[in-house]
């Protein structure tokens, strides 16, 4: 018997050209962008002037983003354990649960490399999240080049002197390059705010996390537990730029441009990319699609009959027109595409 024969089992030839000559490169130029924007010097940051004195820049300065009450270091943890737990444990309990989204074929290549859909599934999600992860750093720094928009404590890290440039008034604007004397490094940094990159990716990591409980995830007896845990991931993401606004590292327009581009980044990802985190629907046969038109020379239409409030106060008539078409052979549920 072929394997196209075998029920569960689906051969195909393009599936590990595709992965490894495809998704592996596209993967590998994404990871090498990003770390060229965040770890070395190769794009420029935008230098743009400033007025003398102004106070929207004029906060003290807090420290390097190591000092912060929540640091990248941590930002990074959780963006990276919190959706792979959950992807992981999810998948795990739909498969062994025999959920429908884990009902996928087992992929052959070759006569002889099988891949389970368990894998697959997982390997697919995760791959996506990784993807859009680096995505969202990349947009975010690129961003940040382009604009150069200052932070609330750029004067603070900048320290230039309003005596040398001639500064009589607040409403005079600087644009020389060498008016700071602060570190150089850390004046570069006041340079990066606008979009926040830490909003941008803990609203990415949440969002595309609640996708993937809200969607994949089955809740019985319990109609509360999915948006307990939506709601406390999306809070997460919300906390870090209230913090980063407080810590005076961002303004509020930067973190709100940063949650735009994370959570455009998610749902663009889950809702067209991979399907709402699940498999395309078979198409209908053509038994289906063909139905025979009934004695009136109408289509025969396949809709579910609901038995409401208000279909019970105008008799039992509606619950026989029911059960007699729910017993129809042509709208078996075994016909029905959803």
């Amino acid at each position: 018997m072929a394997l196209e024969e075998k029920p569960g089992v689906k051969s195909s030839s393009s599936i590990v050209p595709c992965f490894l000559f495809v998704e592996l490169v596209i993967m590998a130029g994404t990871v090498l962008l990003a770390y060229y924007f965040e770890f070395t010097d190769t794009f420029p940051v935008h230098i743009q002037g400033f007025f003398c004195y102004d106070k929207t820049f004029s906060k003290p300065y807090p420290g390097p983003d190591t000092t912060s009450k929540i640091p990248p270091v941590l930002i990074y943890s959780l963006v990276t354990v919190i959706p792979t737990f959950t992807i992981v444990v999810g998948e795990l309990c739909a498969f062994f649960t025999k959920a429908e989204g884990s009902k996928e074929k087992t992929i052959v290549t070759a006569d002889c490399c099988y891949f389970n859909p368990l894998l697959r599934r997982i390997i697919r999600f995760l791959g996506v999240y990784a993807f859009g992860l680096f995505t969202t750093s990349i947009f975010a720094n690129a961003g940040q080049l382009v604009t150069g928009n200052q932070t609330p404590h750029f004067l603070s890290a900048c320290r230039p002197n309003y005596t040398i440039l001639g500064c009589q008034s607040n409403t005079q604007y600087i644009t020389e390059r060498r008016a700071c004397t602060g570190n150089p490094l850390v004046v570069i940094s006041a340079r990066k705010s606008f979009p926040s990159k830490d909003a941008a990716l803990g609203v990415y990591s949440a969002v595309y996390t609640v996708m993937y409980v809200t969607l994949v995830f089955k809740t019985k007896g319990t109609r509360l537990t999915k948006p307990t845990v939506s709601f406390t991931l999306l809070c997460l993401a919300m906390i870090v730029g209230v913090v980063r606004v407080a810590e005076y590292r961002n303004h509020w327009a930067d973190v709100l441009a940063g949650f735009f581009t994370g959570g455009a980044i998610a749902v663009f990802l889950v809702t067209c990319v991979i399907n709402n985190f699940q498999q395309m629907q078979p198409r209908l046969s053509l038994q289906v699609a063909q139905r025979p038109e009934s004695t009136l020379g109408m289509p025969m239409v396949t809709l579910p009959c609901v038995e409401s409030p208000l279909e019970k106060l105008s008799g039992p008539q509606i619950h026989d027109i029911c059960s007699a078409t729910s017993q129809h052979p042509d709208f078996s549920s075994a016909e029905m595409p959803y």
